[in-house]
Formats: C-alpha cells, structure tokens, sequence
C-alpha cells in the first residue's frame, strides 16, 4: 500500500512514517501544509492519504478542505482525516456527500499501528470509518426523530458498530452474539431507515449516514 500523509507536526508526522515504514507501509510523499497535496496526490497517485484537519496557515479547517479538493480530483483515493479532538460537525459535511473511501480518526488512536494500518486499509477499499469516540459524541444529545427513533436498542448498538466500520463478523464478536442475529439486525435497521436492497453494498453507508444526520 502507498500512502501520503500530510501533518503539520514535524514530530507527529515523522513518528507516523516511521509507524508506516515499520510495517512495509510505502510512504510516497510527507508533506506539513496541504498546499501541494493535490499535484503530489497526482503524482505518487496514493491509495490513501492521511490528513491532519487542523493545517496551516490557519489550523482551522486547512485539511478539510484539501480533503474534498482531493476526493474531488481524485475520487478513487481513500481519505483518512486525523484529529486531535472529537469534531462532529466536521465529520458529518465530509460524509455528507460521498463517504466511501472516508475515515476519521482521532489523533491518540495513532500510536495503535493495528488501527492505523486498518484503517488505512479500509479507506483504500472504499469503505468507511470512524472513530468510536466520534461516534460516542454523535450518540449524546435529545433522542432522534424519525425512522431511527423506530429502532431498538440492541439495532442502534449495532448501527453504532456499523458507524465505526465494523463488519458483521466483528459487530456479533463486540456484542457477544451470533452472526445470524447480527444479521437479521441489519435487515431490520435496513427496512426502518426505508433503504431499498436495490442499493445492495450502498446500504451500510447510507444507513450510516442516516444515523449521522439525524
């Protein structure tokens, strides 16, 4: 796998490619702001890119940005957001429109290099993550309206599961349950949220997104 990261931190960024390198990660490119990230995403033409949301010269939304100029430009690279505290609103305007080949991550999950590498891994596939902690945060509030107020508690543990990136076979290991519960969990989520099987793999990710919006 070839991948770019792209954070301000020389620090960080140096022991993140480290991470990568030890794991026979190839890291393509390292850059501190996201100015030439999209002529070096051209180049290198990465699976994935690790990007720091908070980049110079404001560290505000810098990595937001350059991530959608990059999924934009280059759609079949996966996007892997780095954070260092929970920020929902900016997760949900980056899902909002395609999340696959998406994932959020906060910053101490780094240090995990299992998570990282996974992670990674999943974005280049096209799939989508999160972290449980941003999920967690998303969870808190008034209860939802709508067809996700329709699902019980085991389904919402099992859509927060799904929200992480989980798979079935690891969402039935997390709940202590069997696969066929799991899935008949998901069926049943499917058919509140009023996701048609015509989406057929989309389904997760929409489901997902529904959650997140509501």
């Amino acid at each position: 796998m070839r991948v770019i990261v792209a954070e301000d931190s020389a620090l960080l960024r140096q022991g993140i490619v480290r991470l990568l390198t030890d794991e026979g990660i190839e890291v393509a490119a390292e850059l501190g702001d996201p100015g030439p990230l999209l002529a070096l995403a051209a180049e290198h033409a990465p699976d994935a890119v690790l990007l720091d949301i908070r980049m110079p010269p404001t560290h505000t939304d810098e990595g937001l940005l350059a991530a959608a100029a990059l999924r934009e430009a280059h759609p079949g690279i996966g996007v892997l957001l780095l954070s260092q505290y929970v920020e929902t609103s900016a997760t949900v305007q980056a899902l909002a429109d395609r999340p696959e080949g998406f994932g959020y991550l906060l910053k101490e999950r780094v240090a995990d290099i299992d998570e990282l590498r996974g992670a990674l891994e999943r974005v280049a596939a096209g799939e989508t993550v999160l972290d449980p902690l941003v999920v967690a945060r998303l969870m808190e509030g008034p209860g939802h309206a709508g067809p996700l107020g329709t699902l019980t508690g085991r389904e919402r543990d099992v859509l927060t599961l799904m929200a992480e990136g989980r798979s079935n076979e690891a969402i039935a290991q997390k709940l202590v349950i069997g696969g066929k519960t799991v899935e008949t969990h998901v069926r049943n989520i499917f058919t509140k949220l009023r996701l048609e099987p015509d989406l057929m793999e989309h389904r997760r990710v929409m489901a997902v997104l529904t959650y997140l919006r509501g």
